[in-house]
């Protein structure tokens, strides 16, 4: 290893320089060295002070030949600053403050020089020059290969962004497209499950339903009308907790139960509390309000029995519209069970809506859904019996702060018997 002591930082740029060309390092690579030491010794050679530049050439673990330099400082002096603290990228320091440097040598063919360089290498001022330049056009050329890749990755970026934002297109469009087909199949099947037209002589029934979303079509909203063996329609609407598939399986469930025993001519203010008992030891997690309605289309008299449902609405020819009011708690409940069957008549032209909480409760007050409810039935009753539970809905779901199933339907007494009295409505 040779040994040299330099005094100014001119001298040990041209060492270090000479070395690099010696051992036929490239230019960047030489620049880099030279920047390094350079770095490490300026506070010292500033200072007036001498350093060691020890440098040889040797062998690491691998058999890779290597150019090692290293730096001797003299001893600071108590108060100076250390020399370029932290170290430039490359410089290790031992112990005794030795700084070190270890490059990797290149392979034993000769760098290309030009003429003149070598032959202006014994005068520091041209070699250096001359050296510096050659490094700069080095460093110019590795900041243009730098700045033509990272043109080059940003054209590729870009090219790779525009397949991703394509490719995210495409999925959204085939996302849409399955999110549809599943809708309409789930809406398909729950249309399949709901009860067939009915058709009555002396009544009109006109029925809307609508999700609380698109992209679940089906919920616990459903009911079912058959007409039982004595003429008289029965009508239920059962709205189960939650929404989805589950609650849809939930509402059938109580919907078959009560045609059993309706058609097995249970009477009507015991069905909602025989409903729970037949389907409680099945499955306790059924849990569901539900409203009964018999209605004869030759009288227009009017039966309801109800579990923890709203109550029915009734719109009268002169305009006028009440309320059905009838306690009850539903299946599922404590203690279920109608409390009461109360009974009324259907007059000529009268409405009966039955709905689900949906249409009352779209803005989370209850008491101001009713009374909207009860306007809107009052001035759409004029309209035809097919078109009423549309209008209804549409016109208080308009603005929507709590999203939830609706289901209405709308039975106008149409064949009335001017000579049937009217049946006395029970005290409350």
């Amino acid at each position: 290893m040779t040994r040299e002591t330099v005094r100014t930082l001119a001298a040990l740029r041209h060492t270090v320089r000479s070395i690099a060309l010696g051992h036929r390092l490239p230019a960047d690579e030489r620049a880099r060295l030279v920047q390094s030491l350079s770095e490490v010794a300026a506070p010292v050679l500033g200072g007036g002070r001498p350093v060691t530049l020890l440098s040889g050439r040797g062998t690491d673990e691998d058999g890779e030949r290597r150019l090692t330099l290293a730096l001797r400082l003299p001893q600071q002096a108590s108060g100076t600053e250390p020399a370029a603290d932290p170290l430039p990228h490359g410089a290790q320091a031992r112990p005794d403050g030795t700084v070190v440097w270890n490059l990797p040598l290149p392979d034993g063919q000769a760098t290309s020089r030009p003429a003149a360089l070598r032959a202006a290498a014994v005068r520091h001022d041209d070699a250096d020059v001359a050296l510096l330049e050659e490094e700069l056009r080095a460093a110019l050329a590795r900041a243009d290969a730098l700045a033509d890749e990272h043109r080059r990755l940003k054209d590729e970026l870009a090219e790779t962004n525009s397949g991703v934002l394509a490719l995210y297109v495409q999925l959204e469009e085939r996302d849409e497209q399955l999110r549809t087909a599943h809708g309409r199949t789930l809406r398909a099947l729950e249309d399949a499950l709901r009860p067939r037209p009915l058709h009555v002589a002396g009544l009109e029934l006109a029925v809307h339903y609508a999700p609380a979303s698109d992209e679940a079509p089906t919920g616990g909203d459903l009911y079912d009308w058959f007409t039982l063996p004595d003429g008289t329609v029965h009508i239920t609407v059962v709205d189960a907790l939650g929404h989805g598939i589950a609650s849809t399986r939930t509402a059938l469930t109580v919907t078959h139960a009560v045609r059993t025993l309706a058609l097995e001519g249970h009477p009507l203010e015991s069905i909602v509390a025989r409903t729970d008992s037949i389907l409680a030891p099945f499955d306790q997690s059924v849990m569901a309000t539900l409203q009964l309605a018999r209605l004869n289309p030759a009288d227009g008299r009017l039966d309801l029995a109800n579990g923890s449902h709203p109550p029915a609405l009734l719109a009268h020819g002169d305009g006028t519209a009440t309320y059905l009011e009838v306690r009850g708690r539903g299946v599922g409940f404590p203690l279920p069970g109608s409390e009461r069957v109360l009974s009324t008549t259907l007059g000529p032209d009268d409405v009966l809506l039955l709905y689900t909480d949906g249409l009352t409760e779209s803005r989370r007050d209850p008491c101001e859904g009713e009374a909207r409810l009860k306007d809107s039935l009052c001035r759409h009753r004029a309209e035809p019996t097919e078109r009423i539970p549309g209008l209804v809905a549409e016109e208080l779901v308009s603005e929507v702060l709590h999203q939830d199933d609706t289901l209405a339907i709308a039975v106008r007494r149409t064949g009335p018997d001017p000579r049937s009295p009217k049946l006395p409505e029970p005290p409350e």
